[in-house]
């Protein structure tokens, strides 16, 4: 039942981040259009995609991206043992809760202070931009604590094979 829950939650989360390239692609075609056949350069289509792009990014990090599919530098966790590994996964998760977890008040309340600034043409509440910037930060610390509890159980995924990448390098 959470299974089905989590999938349907993920298929939304994936239909948002769908959501805001096209909103970036559809920015940059008005762009483009206004600007070389109507010659009336704007600014509100780069300050959207900027947005855009800004939530893109951190929304997908937060709720679109796998555990597996993020970017990691594994060199040396790939080449040690089962023990090791669970170790080192628990020193990195307890890094991160922690400096994380020192960071987000900090970051809160630089969010909430920016609810004095407005977006130069579109008029948005520039502590509304980067909320998202909260919930990145909720969530990493969420996948954090998730990480730290399998390494301690003993329940993280098994390693991959570092000759059977497929990496381009």
């Amino acid at each position: 039942m959470f299974s089905r829950g989590f999938q349907a939650l993920h298929r939304f989360a994936e239909a948002v981040a769908a959501a805001l390239l096209a909103v970036i692609f559809a920015a940059f075609i008005v762009q483009i259009v206004l600007r070389y056949v109507f010659n009336w350069p704007v600014g509100w289509t780069t300050e959207l995609s900027l947005a855009a792009w800004l939530w893109l990014v951190l929304w997908g990090a937060s709720f679109v991206l796998k555990d597996d599919e993020e970017i990691r530098i594994d060199l040396l966790v790939e080449r040690v043992g089962p023990r090791t590994r669970r170790v080192l996964a628990a020193i990195a998760a307890i890094s991160i809760l922690v400096l994380f977890g020192m960071s987000l008040r900090a970051s809160y309340d630089y969010v909430a202070f920016m609810k004095v600034e407005k977006s130069s043409y579109l008029g948005v509440r520039m502590d509304i931009t980067y909320s998202i910037y909260i919930v990145f930060v909720v969530a990493v610390l969420l996948r954090a604590l998730r990480q730290l509890v399998r390494a301690i159980r003993g329940t993280l995924p098994a390693s991959s094979d570092p000759g059977a990448t497929s990496s381009a390098l």
